[in-house]
């Protein structure tokens, strides 16, 4: 691959994806003051000591970004690796075994898919203890949903193939069968639903925030942030506007690399079959 075929728009949306993944990284060096630091008046303007101005308990808006920036990613990728891990596996035992196994893994996730997301998690996350891990653990589950359902179409369409039929005969065991023969050529629809799959953790994780049930103050997260700072905007204040942007752009770059991922995988196919 070469840079110069790389689309304007998938270099804006890489350098807004590495932005925000130094933030996160780098967070409590480049941050001006601390995550929970109190350092001026509530709802301070933007500008002099204060870039971004202060929030509703008068602490720094830009340095709550970046550390939100760090809790937001952090979550929002360790949930999608985590579905996609479990999805992914379930789809493709279930495309690989066929019969029983595969009808009660779709029936089973046709009966998840028809609740709504946001309800079940909801429900889920106010009976449950608050913590971290409980909730990845809940947005993964309802996320591989979605990825057995890409996954399993994908498999299906690889494991009819010659070269799958052969390493069954040769007797190869389930495991190979998916991570040598089905896996590797199944890489590129699957990385770019990985991009749909992360963009929208964050807006579900935003989501969750501002309902009160994602990540618990004082530690900072985009969703929470607009939450804390929507009255704000009753006067005219822009403070739940910054990370509400934030979001929105994060997601925007995410798509804008996605997008350029699909129409490049896309190429390829056609010049395949070309030759």
């Amino acid at each position: 691959m070469r840079l110069r075929s790389i689309p304007l728009s998938a270099w804006i949306g890489l350098a807004g994806i590495a932005i925000a993944l130094f933030c996160a990284l780098f967070a409590p060096w480049i941050a001006p003051h601390g995550e929970s630091e109190i350092v001026g008046e509530i709802w301070a303007p933007m500008g002099g000591e204060y870039l971004l101005g202060t929030d509703n308990l008068g602490r720094d808006l830009l340095s709550r970004l970046i550390f939100g920036a760090r809790t937001t990613i952090f979550v929002a990728l360790a949930a999608t690796v985590l579905s996609f891990s479990l999805g992914m596996l379930l789809s493709f035992t279930a495309a690989v075994t066929g019969g029983l196994v595969d009808q009660t893994f779709s029936r089973f996730n046709d009966l998840m898919m028809a609740i709504p997301t946001l309800i079940f998690a909801l429900v889920v996350l106010a009976v449950l203890p608050q913590s971290l891990w409980i909730l990845i653990l809940v947005m993964a589950v309802l996320d591989s949903t979605r990825v057995f359902r890409i996954g399993r179409a994908v498999a299906l369409d690889v494991a009819v193939m010659e070269f799958v039929e052969a390493a069954k005969l040769r007797g190869e065991g389930t495991g190979w069968i998916i991570f040598r023969e089905i896996l590797p050529n199944t890489l590129s629809p699957l990385l770019a639903e990985f991009g749909l799959r992360f963009a929208f953790s964050i807006l579900f994780l935003s989501t969750l925030s501002f309902l009160g049930l994602g990540i618990q103050p004082p530690a900072a997260d985009w969703g929470g942030m607009v939450k804390d700072n929507k009255d704000g905007i009753i006067f005219g204040i822009s403070a739940a506007l910054i990370p509400g942007a934030a979001i929105a752009s994060l997601t925007i770059c995410i798509n804008l690399v996605v997008d350029w991922l699909m129409k490049r995988t896309s190429s390829l196919k056609g010049g395949r079959g070309d030759a």
